[in-house]
This record gives C-alpha cells, sequence and structure tokens, in this order.
C-alpha cells in the first residue's frame, strides 16, 4: 500500500446535491502567526468543501472506496488548543443534523469542481489557526447518521478492496477528538476571516496517505489532511505524461505525478499527488493563489519497464505544461529498484509508538545552479507509511527497547530528466549515466495527530546501504538502507 497512490490523476470530484454552492470569494491566508489568534468584530461567511486526487485506486492500488461520515467541521483561534478546548467554531453546522458520508474515491474529473461540506454565514471574525473534522464513530448507536450507509455492518467509515470486500476504517478516538489539520498543514499557517467576507475553504483529504494497513490485517486511519483556499481553474497545473521513445501513453502501467515545493531544510516535499489516467492527462487544482511547484512524474509500463523520473521545476499556477517525456530505462534488466528497510523507536528506556513516512530522495542542479533534493514519489506496491507501534517485526541487532516497522520503496533504477520552467517554456535534459544514487528520508509524527513532529531529530536521513556502501540504485534483489533508528520519542 502506498501513500503515492492517487489513480486516474485527475483531481477527485466529489459531489453532493443540496448544499450550499462555493461562492467565488477572496481567502485571506498569511504566514507565520503562532500561539493564539484573536477574534475580530462582526462575522464572516465560509464555505468548506473537500477534494482527494486518489493515487492509491485500483488498479494503481488495492481499493475501490473509501468511505468516512463526516459530522462536523471546526476551527479554532489558537494553534495550541486542544481536543477539550472551549472555542471551537462549527465551520459547517449543516453536518450536526446531517452527517455526510463520502467517497474520496468517487469519479474523478479534469475540472476543479468540489464537493461542499456545507457554509457558516456568521462566523465570528479572526484568525484561526487549526481545523478539525469529526467523524460518525463506527460504533455509533446514538446520534445523527447518514442517510445511506455504504459500510453496512462495518460501521460509517470504511474501505472496499477490489475484490469487493468491505473493511472497517479504525478510527481509534478520533471520532470524538476529530482529524487534526494543525497550524503546518494549513497553507500559510492561518486564516484569517474578516467582518463581512466570505472565505472559501478547501480541505485536501489525502486517503492514500491516510491509510495503514496493520500487522493484525485491519485498517487504521492516519490523518494527512490540508486546508487551502479554493482557487478556479486557472491556477491548477495540467499536463500529459507520454513515452519519449513512442509519443504515446505509457501503456498497461501506472503513471505518478506529485507537486512538489520545498521544506525548511530545502528538500522538495509532495504536496498533493495523484495518478495519470489511462491517457497520461493529469490536473491538480485547486491550487493556492500565487504559488509555485515543481512537478515529479514516474512510471511503469505493463510490462514491467520502468521510467526514469522527469521534474519540471519552477511551475506556477495556471501553466498547461502540455507533453511530459518519460524515458524507458534501457539495460540488461530494466525494471525499477526496491529499497527495502526498518525503520525503529524508541524514547530511551521504553519502545515507542510513532507514525513515519519514509521517502527516496535525489538530487538535480536545476539551470547550474544550487543543488536541489527531490522525493521521488514511490510506485506500485510500494510501503511507505509505517504506524511503528510493535516489537514484534524488530530485524536482529536493533536497538533495545524499541518499536520497528518495515518499509519497501519502488523507485526508478536511473537519474532524473529535469528542466526549468521559464517565460512560459521548459526544455529538459537527458537522463545522465552512472551509478544512481539515493538517500532514504524517514519523518517521524505522533500518532493520529495529523502531522505533529516526534521524537529528536523528527527527520533522519541515510545515504549507505546495510555494508557502509553508498546507496545505489539497481534493479532485480532488494536494496537494503541502513537502519533509520528514532530516539527520543515521546
Amino acid at each position: 500500500m502506498r501513500p503515492a497512490w492517487r489513480i486516474q490523476l485527475r483531481p477527485l470530484v466529489l459531489v453532493f446535491i443540496g448544499v450550499l454552492p462555493v461562492v467565488s470569494a477572496t481567502i485571506l491566508i498569511s504566514c507565520g502567526v503562532s500561539g493564539s489568534g484573536m477574534f475580530l468584530n462582526g462575522t464572516g461567511t465560509i464555505n468548506v468543501s473537500i477534494t482527494d486526487p486518489p493515487s492509491c485506486k485500483f488498479p494503481s492500488g488495492n481499493f475501490l472506496h473509501v468511505y468516512v461520515t463526516i459530522r462536523s467541521v471546526q476551527a479554532h483561534i489558537s494553534a495550541t488548543a486542544d481536543d477539550n478546548s472551549s472555542g471551537w467554531q462549527e465551520l459547517a453546522p449543516q453536518l450536526n443534523n446531517q452527517p455526510m458520508q463520502i467517497d474520496l474515491f468517487s469519479a474523478t474529473s479534469t475540472s476543479c469542481l468540489l464537493t461542499t461540506l456545507g457554509s457558516n454565514s456568521a462566523l465570528p471574525a479572526g484568525t484561526y489557526q487549526q481545523i478539525r473534522l469529526l467523524l460518525v464513530a463506527n460504533g455509533s448507536s446514538s446520534g445523527p447518521t447518514p442517510v445511506t450507509n455504504s459500510c453496512g455492518s462495518q460501521g460509517f467509515n470504511c474501505v472496499v478492496l477490489q475484490d469487493g470486500s468491505v473493511h472497517e476504517l479504525n478510527l481509534s478516538s478520533q471520532a470524538n477528538t476529530g482529524l487534526k489539520i494543525p497550524p503546518g498543514q494549513v497553507v500559510g499557517g492561518h486564516i484569517s476571516v474578516t467582518a463581512g467576507q466570505v472565505v472559501d475553504l478547501n480541505i485536501d483529504f489525502n486517503a492514500c496517505a491516510s491509510i495503514i494497513l496493520q500487522g493484525n490485517g485491519e485498517y487504521r486511519l492516519k490523518p494527512v489532511l490540508t486546508a487551502e483556499q479554493v482557487s478556479t481553474n486557472s491556477t491548477g497545473i495540467s499536463g500529459q505524461v507520454i513515452d519519449a521513445a513512442t509519443k504515446l501513453p505509457i501503456a498497461g502501467g501506472a503513471v505518478t505525478v506529485a507537486l512538489e515545493k520545498p521544506d525548511p531544510s530545502g528538500t522538495d516535499t509532495i504536496f498533493m499527488q495523484a495518478s495519470a489516467d489511462s491517457s497520461g492527462n493529469f490536473s491538480f487544482c485547486p491550487l493556492p493563489p500565487g504559488a509555485t511547484f515543481d512537478v515529479v512524474a514516474v512510471g511503469i509500463n505493463g510490462k514491467g519497464v520502468a521510467y526514469n523520473a522527469t521534474i519540471a521545476v519552477g511551475v506556477p499556477g495556471g501553466t498547461s505544461l502540455g507533453a511530459i517525456l518519460l524515458t524507458p530505462e534501457t539495460g540488461g534488466t530494466p525494471g525499477p529498484a526496491t529499497f527495502q528497510g526498518f525503520v525503529t523507536a524508541t524514547t530511551g528506556s521504553a519502545p515507542a509508538s510513532i507514525d513515519a513516512l519514509v521517502s527516496a530522495i535525489q538530487t538535480v542542479t536545476p539551470g547550474g545552479g544550487a543543488a536541489l533534493p527531490v522525493t521521488i514519489p514511490a510506485e506500485g506496491a510500494s510501503i511507505a507509511n509505517l504506524p511503528i507501534d510493535s516489537a514484534n517485526s524488530c530485524p536482529a541487532g536493533a536497538p533495545a527497547n524499541t518499536n520497528c516497522a518495515f518499509y519497501a520503496l519502488i523507485e526508478p533504477a536511473s537519474y532524473p530528466s529535469f528542466g526549468v520552467f521559464l517565460s512560459g517554456k521548459i526544455s529538459f535534459s537527458a537522463p545522465v549515466g552512472g551509478d544512481v544514487l539515493y538517500s532514504i528520508r524517514a519523518g517521524a509524527f505522533v500518532p493520529l495527530s495529523g502531522g505533529t513532529s516526534d521524537c529528536t531529530p523528527s527527520s533522519v536521513t541515510v545515504t549507505k546501504d546495510s555494508s557502509a556502501n553508498p546507496l545505489k540504485a539497481l534493479p532485480g534483489p532488494p536494496i537494503m538502507p541502513k537502519e533509520i533508528d528514532f530516539t527520543g520519542c515521546s
């Protein structure tokens, strides 16, 4: 299973009839507010919508449907407010009496139409720094429930696999505490609503990165959500991924495309991700106004032939990239490389429970400038989202007092092609030869926190394999990177 699942890479459109339409307006998102926000005089209006361009829908993944049932969307002016703090404001009060069950993998589209969750025309004006979604509990026997329930006996939140079987999506305590969108996952850090203003808020629910298959065969929800302003089609980024040799869509396989932005360390990390449709088309929207992204595409065809990654650097919103060429890898075994390894976590004196996200990174030097580390999306049956909550899978030689988990990343065994977007045009370099070197990075997060970092440090990168040699990508047998060990975890 992969957090990079998203299939028919056109943003997922969820249509709900009978809810107020999204009103085009301006949302004020600015940077750097921490601690407590503040209420202002008067009230404004907020309209809330939800999207998810899935990359793990069958045949790119094992899922046909992912159903969640939302009973409340709330916001708070304080970045430090906890589950029981007063002051949480309802953004879509209609849900309180009529929860909505949404299939996050419903039909896709190349438009920016959204599923509207509801609105509040009397929201106190202020600076809001946290958002949370509350779901109907699977075992709920009281309170409002959705009009229809596609989960049957598996509660109100579930996954449907490609074989048609339905499995409960375990929520732990999230039905009461909510799925969190902390300030770090709100584009700009907070949302400012002024008196008389109409604000359109979109929530991107990355279902593919949010579902974890546990060791007992059950599925757990680990929320990965971001909140951002709603933008029109004119701010989206689109294109078509094709085979550089045939100039045709890549046949019978899967193409994954990611939008990336540099994190504080300067490493490009995934902002949104999805899969191209059968014709190679993709479209990302809505996007934050004025934003610029790096676009990364990877693919494997139906015969198992892998392609190099192609990276378009500095692409502004509102851009149609046209054809993006992926070059087939050559050689005796033109298959992808597979990195397999372990992540461990300890408090220092006892095993620690964390969620970890593992990614593979290559470095490019676009335009002859500074080196840019870029996350190369994992493909196929990769395992990159890890619940580290058991010592049962610890390998020999693992540190004492740790929990452990296994990961697997399927990646191109070649260097990427890349180019810089300038004056509306882009020219891509040819992939270079030589030893193909990667680094593997893992981030540690508090379980169910929506993205709150854990451990000291909270990010660990390895550049060597288990024999202390450079981490070189080769097709064929799995490559074993050096173990990633987290310490000082909560």
